[in-house]
């Protein structure tokens, strides 16, 4: 008896002992199943973040800004100013232009491509993000699939029919540093298709928003050429936009009736007065508020004031030379009225009564 219950609790500690190992490692497997799932969940979030510790700086906007004007503005890149974020159109080794670089990030899920709505105001909610997908289907853009991913050759990116982009700035008055500044916060690429040989305008096909703030880390790597006369890369993407190195108009502000300018503007010279009219507002509210003032501006102004003066000193000069003839005539006309009493002391008309007075007594 005593045989038959050892051996039945040798049988149950073996069945323990082996068990264990077994949920230790059941465990640790959906552990790191668990740990995989949010990796790759968080691949663009990761992304980012390794992009951001190389990017340390950026330009940010404060949300308490005292004063703010948000204008969309469209950038023609067949310009000479707006011409590096198109050139090169297709990839020469490691060049790419703008759309290519940004394009081959959402295909690869860095960053977020967001819905372009009717009213063409941007949305950065988790709900108006666009798929992949959905991106290539929507504009005909050609890919394949090989191992569960999306793959786009150089020749299928439409790169060389984004001529044109949009983007959001807003020029805001930092109260705490007391400095006006401009920062784009929005970009949205143009896709230009049906144009023909016969003078036919191509119409423009807005593709998709992307929020700068999310890709302003990886546009601090996309090299870029920014002169005629030099050939060196010496600038990037995000330098180009942070100093506001891009020329475009204004077709829409942000308004109390969300109206663009083609709403209201029936001509095309008033629209073109219009867009004159908001700009000047933008420079006089900061010349009212701090009296700024350009470098041309002040060359223009001290050349005036340095006229100004060389005027006024003539005149001053001309001044001192009249006024000192006039007293110098002055005096001698005293000097002659002085001598006159002198002169006729002896036989004035005052000289013979007294001496007859005297005469007489």
């Amino acid at each position: 008896m005593k045989r038959l219950f050892l051996i039945v609790t040798m049988i149950g500690l073996a069945t323990v002992v082996m068990a264990q190992p077994a949920k230790r490692r059941s465990t640790t497997s959906n552990a790191v199943a668990q740990q995989g799932a949010q990796n790759r969940a968080g691949t663009t979030q990761q992304g980012t973040d390794r992009a951001a510790l190389l990017f340390p700086v950026k330009q940010t906007m404060p949300e308490d800004v005292a004063w703010r004007r948000d204008v969309y503005r469209t950038l023609d890149l067949t310009m000479d100013a707006n011409a590096p974020l198109y050139y090169p159109v297709e990839p020469i080794g490691r060049q790419v232009n703008l759309f290519t670089y940004v394009f081959r990030l959402m295909l690869t899920g860095r960053v977020d491509a967001y819905k372009y709505n009717l009213n063409g105001v941007e949305s950065f909610e988790k709900n108006d993000k666009m798929e992949v997908r959905e991106v290539l289907d929507r504009y005909s853009i050609f890919y394949e699939e090989k191992d569960g991913k999306i793959h786009v050759e150089n020749n299928d990116v439409p790169s060389a029919e984004v001529t044109r982009y949009y983007i959001k700035e807003s020029v805001y008055l930092d109260q705490r540093t007391g400095t006006f500044a401009t920062k784009v916060t929005a970009i949205c690429p143009v896709l230009m298709r049906g144009a023909d040989d016969f003078g036919g305008e191509a119409t423009p096909y807005p593709l998709f928003w992307l929020n700068y703030d999310e890709i302003a880390p990886w546009l601090s790597k996309l090299p870029m050429m920014a002169s005629n006369l030099n050939n060196v890369n010496n600038m990037t993407a995000d330098d180009f936009f942070t100093m506001n190195r891009y020329d475009g108009k204004i077709y829409k502000t942000n308004n109390l009736q969300g109206k663009a300018l083609a709403n209201y503007c029936t001509t095309d010279s008033a629209m073109t007065k219009e867009q004159k009219r908001i700009e000047k507002e933008i420079v006089d509210f900061e010349e009212k508020v701090w009296g700024h003032m350009s470098h041309e501006d002040s060359i223009k102004a001290a050349r005036e004031d340095s006229i100004r003066l060389a005027k006024e000193g003539t005149k001053t000069k001309k001044k001192t030379t009249v006024s000192s003839r006039r007293g110098t005539e002055k005096a001698a006309s005293t000097k002659v009225k002085a001598a006159k009493p002198t002169s006729s002391s002896s036989s004035g008309p005052g000289a013979a009564r007294v001496s007859v007075r005297r005469q007489r007594r």
